[in-house]
């Protein structure tokens, strides 16, 4: 005889049905201290993002429930942290691992939305000119705009037969290529590459070379580790 299954979810054992914002996680009610622990970020800028990303995270649903955007960000910023989608951080904000991942690609596609509104090149002279005087005026690198390097982001494996995201270590990954200037803030990224790929073949490949080798950031120097010198304007 055939035993009848039934999968429930979790959220809705736990809160019943009725269409509602669930505010499962109060910031007001923990420290800093807990806040810097569990999520890396101090109370005002988790406020910043909600106000940033509220929107995006309101969204309507099809699901007889929604989740807070205070509450999908904390999940997010906690799998950001920890890299786990288990029982510790879900138990913390008091959802399930099912809208955990829910949360953390909800807000991870609000994000990548809004990159370009803090990740970007400058292009225009004055712009320009302010990175090189910061570089100067700490080093005294004449012409320095930025400082490139490359980094490897784990990922499940794409493929069991594909060992082109396979990297030197024997992992999955990406190999991105980041630029930021003096202070640390991202000017590009490009995640389009294997991780089997050499740095100085990602430069290489990179529409950011292309950029350079084409004349757009004349007089310009990126600052680079000896991988990636076969580009003429890496130093």
């Amino acid at each position: 005889m055939a035993i009848p299954i039934t999968v429930l979810d979790c959220d809705l054992l736990l809160y019943g049905r009725g269409h509602r914002t669930l505010d499962r996680f109060k910031l007001d009610d923990v420290t800093d201290d807990y806040l810097m622990s569990m999520y890396g970020f101090p109370r005002q800028f988790i406020y910043y993002l909600v106000e940033l990303l509220g929107a995006s995270l309101s969204r309507p649903t099809q699901r007889s429930r929604a989740i807070s955007p205070e509450t999908q960000i904390l999940a997010a910023l906690g799998f950001y942290t920890s890299g786990s989608f288990q029982t510790r951080m879900g138990d913390a904000i008091g959802i399930s691992q099912a809208s955990m991942s829910r949360c953390v690609a909800n807000v991870t596609e609000a994000l990548v939305e809004r990159a370009s509104q803090f990740i970007h090149f400058p292009t225009d002279e004055a712009s320009t000119q302010a990175l090189k005087d910061e570089f100067y005026g700490l080093a005294g690198m004449p012409g320095v705009i930025g400082v490139v390097d490359c980094i490897h982001v784990a990922i499940k494996a794409p493929n069991a037969e594909d060992l082109s995201y396979v990297n030197r270590k024997g992992l999955h990954s990406l190999n991105c290529l980041m630029v930021c200037d003096i202070r640390g803030a991202l000017m590009t990224v490009e995640t389009n590459w294997p991780g089997s790929l050499q740095d100085f073949a990602v430069l290489q490949q990179s529409s950011l070379s292309s950029q350079f080798e084409a004349g757009m950031h004349k007089e310009s120097w990126l600052l680079g580790k000896s991988a990636e010198k076969l580009c003429s304007r890496v130093e």
